[in-house]
């Protein structure tokens, strides 16, 4: 592009070749008849100004015809010319070597942009020239990364280089080195170009988009995501919109990556992908209705597709629509009777409590793909099929076909036996074979010896045991033990178990120096929240929830956890009833929140509703010692002494086979005298 000034000095000089010669009839005439340069006269400037508009004039028709050989060779003629008659007109130079390149004639293109800087270093203009020339014959960098022209790019670099430093404010040749850094993957180089940029422009949106790629590249997505952020919140323009919600999606933040897919989805024209990616975030943000919502339409025009009729019985499922998933299902055998959709079947039967007929079908289909011979994608699917079986074996109390699915495990993959080991020692945890469990870990220990899995399950099993400090100990000896996050993690549990609060707090500092997402540093606020409740600080635990639900409203986890500090303090219990009930809007069929919300109607008296939530709670929780107690006091209050006993009982006995870590003694003798109260009441009634 020509400037301003010289444009109108252009078309001053076409007048005055007007006057001399008709340039229309001129150029439309073959070159032996066009034209020829003019040659010295006494004004030679005057000469020169009109070589130089002839030489643009047929550059321009050149360019116009596909780089037509006539042209380009009378435009090169003119201006060199121009260039005799005023060599100290450097533009002229400058738009010859525009016009080499154009026409692909780079090396003379080059020699004469060279010549310009030997003439006068500083000269802009032909730095760049050379730039351009070099950056075009570096290769495709999205394409070829490995078979780029490394000189042509370190040439490149240079020239933009001596550019910027002629002109520190060129923003676009600051750009463009900066993509050449990015290229060379010199990304602190780059991150300096692109932040000399912002403090020229600080709104451009190239620079904060090549900011946050800088910084995505070296994994801290939270600084690319808050550049990203302030170019959008500037100018939401589709590409700018979509590479947010990708970072959003990458570093877990579903809610946020949902909400700016369905920003993307008017820039986009609604396209296809968008709107999947959107439907995909809300279900992983747990945001069942809108993601119903979004699924059910794409599955609606696309009705053959399994893979959406299967995400919609995830979502029913999850939402404890087990009819609308049974439908699902039905629809998805219609397409295939696949293992897969077997399997999720299964999966439902388990939701609905008919775990022994899922645990059946996955058997079945065990049986029907037996093979002498697995690929990797076979033998991974019946693994998945296995892990699942066995844990819903030992769901029901069934412990020996649980271990029994779990060593077919590892004979089909003898890698994993370490961490099949660890699933059979946490089977017989849960079988309360705390002396087996114990047997079984010392024995893993020394055979998969510096195994991290491993080491980790012996320290949570001490700790479990009660031996809080060998389970620390452990912990601690682990390689990096003090810069693992899920180390710590373990060792504060640990700690929270033993009631070394003061330990805890410390070892929490310690956590939040490693926490790099907002989901670490939401689990950990949760982590204190609960620290803060079990040392009956309830104010400081409260502002931990409230500092999580604050960032996302919808945590059901915190939510839930305020919801029933206020209902066991019998405090604020129609707050109480809105957080559970949401809670389990967001999660139905929990039975820790069916719990909760059973025990918030009991404190309000709503003893019929009370009763419901919590007989599913017992359903839904397993023999869980204080959701017993709570039907206990529901049934007690409703005068059905009989069942409450029952469920005291079964609270007592719970309570006494619980793992040591876990027993509470005052907590205990509170339940046996409630129990031994009740059973004096049926005693006198006789």
């Amino acid at each position: 592009m020509i400037g301003h000034a010289r444009a109108a000095f252009i078309t001053a000089v076409l007048a005055i070749g007007a006057a001399q010669l008709s340039l229309q009839s001129a150029v439309a005439q073959v070159p032996s008849q066009a034209p020829a340069p003019l040659p010295a006269k006494p004004d030679e400037r005057s000469s020169a100004y009109y070589n130089f508009a002839m030489g643009h004039l047929y550059g321009e028709l050149a360019g116009a015809y596909g780089n037509r050989g006539e042209y380009v060779n009378r435009a090169i003629d003119f201006y060199r010319q121009a260039m005799k008659l005023d060599p100290d007109a450097n533009y002229i130079g400058e738009e010859l070597a525009d016009l080499y390149v154009q026409a692909g004639q780079f090396e003379r293109a080059t020699q004469q942009a060279k010549d310009l800087i030997k003439a006068n270093p500083k000269n802009a203009a032909a730095h760049k020239i050379l730039a351009r020339i070099y950056a075009r014959q570096i290769g495709d960098p999205d394409q070829n990364q490995g078979k780029l022209d490394q000189a042509m790019l370190k040439s490149a670099m240079a020239e933009y280089q001596a550019i910027t430093e002629i002109n520190p404010k060129d923003v676009e040749s600051l750009s463009m080195l900066a993509r050449l850094y990015r290229v060379s993957r010199d990304d602190a180089s780059a991150e300096k170009a692109y932040r000399a940029i912002l403090a020229a422009e600080p709104n451009d949106d190239d620079a904060l988009t090549g900011l946050a790629a800088v910084f995505a590249d070296r994994g801290d997505l939270t600084n690319a995501i808050g550049m990203l952020k302030m170019a959008v919140d500037k100018n939401p323009d589709p590409r700018t919109v979509t590479t947010l919600a990708e970072f959003y999606e990458q570093n877990k933040e579903y809610s946020k990556a949902a909400d700016t897919w369905e920003m993307a989805l008017p820039l986009t024209n609604d396209n296809l992908q968008v709107r999947r990616h959107l439907a995909i975030n809300l279900l992983a943000a747990n945001r069942l209705d809108p993601a119903l919502k979004a699924f059910t339409a794409l599955a609606n025009e696309d009705p053959k597709n399994l893979e959406l009729q299967m995400q919609l019985v995830e979502i029913l499922l999850r939402k404890q629509d087990f009819a609308g998933a049974h439908t699902a299902i039905d629809k998805a055998k219609a397409l295939s009777n696949s293992p897969e959709v077997r399997f999720a079947e299964a999966g439902l039967l388990d939701a609905e409590g008919r775990t022994p007929e899922g645990i059946a079908i996955i058997q079945s289909i065990l049986v029907d793909t037996r093979k002498t011979q697995y690929s990797d994608q076979e033998r991974g699917q019946r693994i998945q099929f296995l892990e699942t079986a066995a844990r819903m074996q030992r769901v029901i109390g069934k412990t020996a076909d649980a271990i029994a699915s779990f060593r077919q495990i590892s004979e089909l993959n003898p890698a994993a036996a370490a961490r099949v080991e660890v699933e059979i020692i946490e089977t017989m945890v849960a079988a309360k074979d705390y002396k087996g469990a114990k047997q079984a870990s010392d024995a893993a220990v020394k055979r998969y010896q510096g195994d991290r899995l491993v080491m980790m399950e012996h320290a949570a099993l001490l700790g479990q045991l009660g031996q809080y400090d060998a389970a620390i100990a452990e912990l601690r000896a682990l390689p990096d033990a003090s810069k693992d996050r899920d180390v710590l993690v373990q060792i504060s549990q640990v700690q929270e178990k033993a009631k070394k609060f003061a330990d805890e707090r410390k070892t929490f500092d310690a956590i939040e120096a490693l926490s790099t997402t907002d989901q670490e540093r939401q689990a950990l606020d949760f982590m204190r929240g609960a620290m803060y409740e079990h040392e009956k600080n309830f104010d400081a635990a409260e502002r931990e929830f409230r500092k999580i639900l604050q960032r996302d409203p919808n945590s059901p986890g915190a939510l839930n956890y305020l919801g029933y500090m206020f209902a066991d303090r019998n405090i604020r219990l129609d707050e109480a009833q809105q957080m559970i009930a949401k809670a389990l809007e967001l999660d139905p069929g929990n039975g820790a929140y069916l719990d909760s919300l059973g025990w918030v109607h009991f404190r309000l008296n709503k003893l019929d509703q009370a009763a419901d939530e919590l007989r599913q709670a017992v359903l839904k929780s397993g023999n869980d010692a204080t959701v017993h107690d709570h039907l206990a006091e529901v049934y007690a209050k409703q005068g059905k002494i009989k069942e409450a006993i029952q469920q005291w009982e079964a609270s007592v006995a719970q309570m006494k086979s619980a793992v040591p870590s876990d027993q509470d003694p005052e907590e205990l003798s509170k339940v046996a005298k409630k129990l031994e109260s009740a059973k004096v009441k049926v005693a006198e009634k006789k």
